[in-house]
């Protein structure tokens, strides 16, 4: 399906028409929910942007992205669980930064196998006021993702990192892989859950994202370890789940 077809007419709160990427099978029940989810990643969208709907949406996304609309927490806490075989002293352990963080859900699932030590990137103000209430995050770092070091974050400093629903029209850049290689130590693992018809349509990720991975990996970076495509990632859409270990 191209994106084209891939998209419909909708009215946004400016009742101007909008064409609304990935809503054709969504169930009637959600497409309030898409739209709003929508509002963050419209073609063309700035970061920005994105942190400023983001923030403004920060009160309302947990409801509107609830597990069943939106299942990616539960699936980056899976894939990491099976990763990490149960050692809850070894999981207990592990450092984690948690990027993307949003309103924290990943961190919740992640400590419903154990998994204790977190720290959140965000650049949303909003999303990160929610996300430290929730009392399971160490350090925030109120910032986006690319290719530039995150200020305050040395090299080689944590064992994992998580990314779901960071990845979106104008979210994290493909540069921004450089910047995950550098933060988790050699031998320790990236894992990045993304809605797969992304890697088709958006422009940041069609036939860049892909083959990017691939070239850092032939530099000896990294290596990958599983690419698996997962069902009802968001809005019943199938969801892939990148998992890559450090060299």
């Amino acid at each position: 399906m191209n994106q084209a077809e891939n998209a419909i007419e909708a009215g946004d709160s400016s009742n101007e028409p909008v064409n609304i990427e990935g809503i054709v099978g969504v169930s009637e029940e959600d497409k309030r929910q898409y739209e709003n989810n929508y509002k963050a990643h419209k073609s063309g969208i700035t970061l920005d942007e994105v942190v400023n709907v983001y923030t403004n949406w920060a009160g309302d996304y947990d409801k509107d992205l609830c597990p069943g609309r939106y299942n990616g927490p539960e699936i980056a806490a899976r894939a990491m669980s099976a990763f990490y075989k149960e050692d809850d002293d070894f999981r207990a352990n592990l450092k984690i930064l948690d990027v993307a963080a949003g309103t924290g859900r990943v961190g919740v699932e992640l400590a419903k196998f154990g998994f204790k030590l977190f720290d959140a990137v965000d650049p949303s103000s909003g999303m990160l006021e929610i996300l430290r209430k929730r009392g399971l995050y160490g350090k925030t770092f109120e910032t986006a993702i690319d290719y530039n070091p995150i200020d305050g974050i040395k090299t080689n400093s944590y064992d994992a990192l998580v990314i779901s629903g960071g990845m979106g029209e104008g979210h994290i850049p493909v540069t921004a892989v450089h910047e995950m290689i550098r933060i988790v130590k050699p031998g320790g693992m990236v894992f990045i859950v993304m809605r797969e018809e992304y890697l088709s349509y958006v422009p940041e990720y069609s036939g860049r994202l892909e083959s990017y991975m691939d070239k850092l990996a032939g530099e000896g970076l990294w290596v990958q370890v599983e690419r698996e495509l997962v069902a009802n990632y968001s809005f019943n859409k199938d969801g892939v789940v990148f998992t890559y270990q450090i060299l």
